[in-house]
């Protein structure tokens, strides 16, 4: 098997939107041929109209190459209808829903692959307060519900598919920022490896970062695609490929002088197969094994 997906986060249309990023990408996702394009979150900058209308432009695009995978992140809510309160939360979602419809953290089944999110953007929330005022609205926090949710997914879905979980906030400390996405992040990184994720696609902290989690789960928190890369960094974003026995995560960096994204780096990690797909693997194996016996057991024979 090979199964390919482009992660993207972050191009925040409105005013801080990088049309050549943009434009870049456009140009080169068909060439990388994905089963499937993920953009985790922070389609705008201020959930307004234009710039969603903006994003839904950008989301068609990439729909004439596969199929989009989407969720809100926390600049997509518009957090100041309902703050703290725990009732009427779909007045937050209500403009990102009339232009991406009504799944905030949908469900994508492929042959090879289950594709999950889980929302943790929930503007101001008692679960993601910190006692830190600048987290207010930023932070965002992984609720028990929605693990529960997404480890149901799993647990339902067939050995042989990869676990893919798709949320905005980072997962991981950011090199640069020094900052974790999720408020109670050591609930949060417990609760993500407790579902049975192999693969976690996240944004938010607008700096490239790949490594394991838990010495198991691969997380790739991709850049953004506006002018505010962490750090004043080249653009970053990611296509991974899961294979039978490795997971490969591709970095493609803008280049300014070229006006292009090229690939600069590669990160391979080593699949951890469940019992179950090691099973439906070795099974499937002895099946071919045994036909291709029978077929040359039959051409042997005379006539």
């Amino acid at each position: 098997m090979s199964f390919s997906i482009v992660h993207l986060a972050d191009p925040h249309f409105g005013g801080l939107a990088d049309l050549a990023h943009i434009e870049g990408v456009e140009a080169l996702v068909p060439d990388l041929e994905p089963r499937v394009i993920v953009v985790a979150g922070d389609l705008s900058q201020r959930a307004r109209h234009g710039e969603l209308q903006a994003a839904r432009a950008f989301v068609r695009e990439l729909e004439r190459t596969a199929p989009v995978y989407l969720m809100p992140g926390n600049h997509d809510v518009q957090w100041w209808w309902r703050p703290f309160l725990p009732f009427g939360s779909a007045a937050k979602y209500a403009k990102y829903r009339t232009y991406f419809g009504p799944a905030l953290a949908p469900t994508m089944v492929f042959p090879d692959a289950i594709i999950a999110g889980a929302l943790t953007s929930h503007g101001v929330a008692w679960g993601s307060l910190t006692p830190r005022l600048r987290d207010i609205a930023v932070k965002g926090h992984l609720p028990k519900r929605e693990a529960k949710r997404v480890k149901a997914l799993f647990d339902a879905a067939p050995p042989a598919q990869t676990r893919v979980l798709v949320v905005h906030h980072n997962v991981l400390r950011g090199d640069l920022s020094a900052r974790m996405g999720l408020a109670r992040w050591r609930q949060a990184q417990r609760r993500i490896v407790e579902s049975g994720a192999e693969v976690v696609l996240c944004g938010h902290d607008h700096q490239e970062k790949t490594e394991l989690l838990e010495g198991r789960v691969v997380v790739c928190c991709t850049g953004t695609l506006s002018t505010r890369s962490r750090g004043g960094r080249p653009a970053v974003f990611h296509r991974v490929v899961i294979e039978e026995d490795a997971i490969h995560v591709e970095w493609y960096r803008w280049e300014a002088e070229q006006r292009a994204f090229r690939r600069s780096d590669v990160h391979a990690f080593a699949r951890t197969r469940t019992a179950g797909a090691t099973e439906t693997a070795g099974a499937a194996a002895e099946a071919a094994g045994a036909a291709a016996a029978a077929e040359a057991a039959e051409g042997s024979r005379p006539v």
